[in-house]
């Protein structure tokens, strides 16, 4: 049985938190312990900051906490390269990192209370609420929502797994400011019996295998996300995907008889107002990809090759035109901004400003990321994109298949215990329906090493796999300005798209991205 967590928090208050003893288990470098730390210490607690990274691999993050002369740091203890079960027994609460597995934990079977930043952000806030998970394009969706949002003239915060911790801009939401999280499954998990998580909109984007080196199978994984929306009421929004699932991801029938699809499970589940987005039409259940008249979003394909995305609710006549063409490419892009469009329709933005917004946003870092240019010495344009956050297959091979065109591909990293079948399929050229690759460039590691194989028994080119990002773009320069590339009108396109985690090379899929970028413009 997955663990629940109490409903009674550690703090009766805000303010109950000075003078308590709060242990943060695990500071990290992407934010959410630094966040801690920081907020702890402001509301007058005594902090130990506990990690079994040393100060060296924390130095950025420990760096920054003392040089800040606005804490009060006579009140903090560092416990670095180590555990202690002593400060665990002895705080009134223990804020965990996601990160950090609970069961079997003797250090947090030993603890008093368990928090999370989200958990004390939820516990305190009474805020309009837009929380998205799901396997794929969930920090896209929030990021549209949130760039929607200002745009629409909210004043808005975002934060959860996009590395921004809620508790950073804690005391800047009062009850009428709508706050987009991004949530894991991992997050979603500590959240587990709280009843602390009422979104106003929840949505869980595209589900497909994730992390089952964690979980071990996809019922678990998926009974996390289902969290999500869990107790949302009528007056709630929920939003689901309307289109079936790939027929290996589909829900195990033996377990939950009658249902079709994932998002199909969802609904029936969910005791918000369901609403539904696909790439067909809603309007009716002609179409027999959907199955009942509901109510939602979808995309509509154009005599000239664009598309328009239009929303129906339950109070409209007929549908409007939310969503026109965008600046960032992609067929999933589109699912992901149109979803973004449906938010801000259900706050109050007209149809039009929709239409106006969406188009104007340009994607965000790490997710076919525009971020150079180079032209070898024929002339000939290259272009690089950097999709270093697709760490799932499917995420790779929807990257590959965003310009319409074949693109020079870089891939491949160490295995999180996934089927890599979808990016395998790609690179050998199995399916007719996928645009191949013009050219593979591997990243070495445990992914890597299992897809090797299938590329040799086909005999596909490709270079590599590569130890280093310098190794492989020192041999790219020098293959970009070979015969091999002829002069045509459109540029070449370059992209990133690992389809795996990023540890071994990296310390995580940003550290990952950024020396990507930084490697690309210093070799070209």
């Amino acid at each position: 049985m997955p663990y629940t967590y109490s409903s009674k928090c550690a703090f009766t208050s805000v303010e109950d938190i000075k003078n308590k003893k709060v242990t943060i288990m695990g500071l990290g470098l992407n934010g959410g312990g630094e966040a801690a730390v920081r907020f702890f210490l402001q509301k007058g607690a005594f902090v130990t900051i506990t990690d079994m990274k040393t100060e060296q691999q924390l130095e950025a993050t420990v760096n920054k906490i003392k040089a800040d002369t606005s804490l009060d740091l006579s009140r903090l203890t560092w416990r670095l390269g180590e555990h202690r079960i002593e400060d665990f027994e002895n705080a009134d609460c223990v804020i965990k990192n996601p990160g950090v597995k609970i069961e079997g934990n003797k250090f947090l079977a030993a603890a008093k209370a368990i928090e999370t930043d989200l958990s004390i952000f939820l516990r305190f806030k009474d805020c309009p609420l837009i929380a998205v998970t799901g396997s794929k394009g969930k920090s896209s969706t929030v990021s549209a929502i949130y760039y929607g949002l200002k745009e629409a003239g909210f004043k808005t915060f975002l934060g959860g797994n996009i590395t921004v911790s809620p508790l950073s801009f804690f005391d800047e939401v009062s009850s009428d400011t709508p706050v987009v999280i991004e949530f894991s499954s991992w997050q979603l998990a500590d959240l587990r019996g709280r009843g602390v998580l009422k979104p106003y909109i929840s949505i869980i984007t595209k589900i497909v295998p994730d992390h089952q080196n964690w979980y071990g199978n996809m019922e678990d994984y998926v009974a996390d996300k289902r969290l999500i929306y869990a107790d949302q009421t009528k007056g709630d929004y929920s939003i689901f995907d309307a289109e079936p699932d790939e027929k290996e991801y589909e829900p195990d029938k033996s377990i939950h008889a009658g249902i079709e699809s994932w998002g199909d499970l969802f609904a029936s589940e969910s005791k918000a107002t369901v609403l539904r987005y696909g790439r067909h039409s809603l309007e009716s259940d002609k179409n027999q990809n959907i199955k009942k008249n509901n109510y939602g979003v979808w995309l509509e394909n154009n005599s000239d090759g664009s598309s328009t995305g239009k929303i129906l609710l339950p109070r409209m006549n007929a549908p409007e035109v939310i969503m026109k063409e965008l600046s960032v490419p992609g067929e999933h892009m589109k699912t992901n901004v149109l979803n973004a469009a449906m938010v801000m329709y259900l706050m109050g933005v007209s149809a039009e400003k929709c239409v106006e917004i969406c188009g104007r946003w340009q994607g965000i870092d790490h997710r076919l990321q525009f971020f150079h240019g180079w032209k070898n010495n024929k002339g000939i344009e290259f272009k690089f994109y950097n999709d270093s956050c697709a760490t799932v297959p499917e995420s790779a091979v929807a990257a590959s298949q965003a310009f319409g065109k074949p693109v020079i591909f870089m891939t491949g990293g160490t295995d999180k215990g996934l089927e890599l079948s979808p990016l395998e399929e790609l690179l050998i050229n199995k399916k007719k329906d996928l645009i191949p690759v013009k050219d593979l460039y591997l990243l070495a590691g445990s992914a890597t090493d299992k897809l090797l194989p299938a590329l040799n028994n086909a005999n596909v080119k490709y270079h590599g796999p590569y130890n280093s990002l310098d190794e492989l773009f020192a041999e790219a320069k020098n293959n970009f300005e070979s015969d091999t590339y002829e002069s045509n009108s459109a540029p070449e396109i370059f992209v990133f798209s690992p389809g795996a985690t990023s540890f071994g090379m990296f310390q995580n899929e940003f550290d990952r991205g950024n020396k990507y970028m930084s490697t690309v413009k210093k070799f070209f």
